[in-house]
């Protein structure tokens, strides 16, 4: 009976917690964030049209605009913010490996922009 538990005790680790049975929160990037965000903005819009107006069902519906809203704008947010992270980080690997491979060498731009000859541009005489 124990193995029987363990068993299933891996497999919903292996699941992961899925929202609404379709995003899997854990494993998606962003999403975790973006559903937090989502509900402090549906709480706060909510309550704060509440407050403003004692109209409870148009409050609730303002709510639920807040929470798509927020989930929306912070899920790209986090997703432009990403691949602006990973571009940066694919060029700096790059940059590193052109580095390696032709440190020393008689391409590597380091050596000739700082012990070269001075390089003229050609222009008008």
């Amino acid at each position: 009976m124990s193995e029987k538990a363990a068993e299933e005790e891996e497999t919903s680790k292996q699941k992961g917690y899925r929202l609404l049975g379709i995003l899997d929160v854990e494993k998606t990037p962003c999403a975790r964030e973006a559903v937090l965000h989502g509900a402090g903005a549906s709480s706060a819009a909510g309550l704060l049209h509440f407050l403003a107006t004692s109209r409870v069902k148009r409050s609730f519906d303002v709510g639920a605009g807040g929470f798509l809203l927020g989930t929306f704008a912070s899920w790209c947010y986090c997703r432009v913010s990403n691949a602006r992270q990973r571009a940066q980080q694919r060029i700096v690997r790059d940059g590193i490996k052109n580095k390696l491979v032709y440190q020393g060498t008689g391409a590597d731009p380091a050596s000739t922009r700082r012990g070269g000859p001075p390089q003229s541009s050609p222009g008008p005489t």
